[in-house]
């Protein structure tokens, strides 16, 4: 069965965009050493998963970079990846693609992720998407956790765990460091464990006085 893998930008407060969705935190502490992970990480994927806002945002940015000769090697070759991969947009909005190979879904996410897994072909990566990607995690349908961890702290924000009830279990299975100070963290998902509920202890009933 394929993977589902998140590759999210975070602060070491955890979260992933700012009180207004800003991002500005990760670009500033983008290297080009950091390019060429990325691209391998997303070779190892065929099929992108995004929600509306993520999707409108990367449809008016990369169609056009493909043939920017003025960007680094690695970044044209995710470019070129990001281009042509499917990308499987979660809207119930939106219905006129607007960018090459995307298609939109409704419907229950669950069984619509699910079938996108048993299907043949390499992983499945998921990029920003926030509220997706909160549903996804409750779902426990995200099989591995890419985490830039980037030397920042913001104090407020979106944090990535924002909707999870109860204890999520990871495997650190690779670290990767940057010189910007970025860490990279693999993780496999555990498990999500419910929260125990506490038994009542039971009181000795009160004597009445004699």
């Amino acid at each position: 069965m394929r993977k589902v893998v998140l590759s999210m930008n975070v602060t070491l407060d955890g979260f992933m965009a700012g009180p207004n969705c800003e991002l500005d935190w990760h670009f500033e502490n983008w290297a080009p050493d950091m390019a060429a992970s990325l691209c391998e990480q997303l070779s190892k994927a065929d099929t992108i998963i995004l929600g509306r806002v993520t999707y409108s945002a990367m449809a008016r940015y990369w169609p056009g970079r493909a043939t920017d000769m003025s960007f680094p090697r690695e970044d044209l070759a995710f470019a070129e990846m990001m281009n042509s991969y499917k990308k499987i947009v979660f809207s119930k909005n939106m219905s006129t693609p607007v960018w090459n190979n995307s298609r939109f879904v409704k419907g229950n996410l669950r069984r619509v992720v699910l079938q996108l897994k048993r299907q043949e072909g390499k992983d499945i990566i998921i990029y920003g998407s926030g509220q997706l990607v909160a549903s996804l995690i409750q779902l426990e349908l995200i099989d591995e956790y890419l985490l830039w961890m980037h030397p920042v702290v913001l104090g407020k924000g979106k944090p990535l765990f924002r909707e999870l009830q109860d204890k999520l279990n990871m495997k650190l299975v690779k670290l990767e460091t940057f010189r910007s100070g970025v860490v990279v963290l693999y993780y496999e998902n555990g498990g999500i464990v419910p929260a125990e509920v506490p038994e009542l202890i039971a009181q000795p009933a009160l004597k009445k006085d004699q």
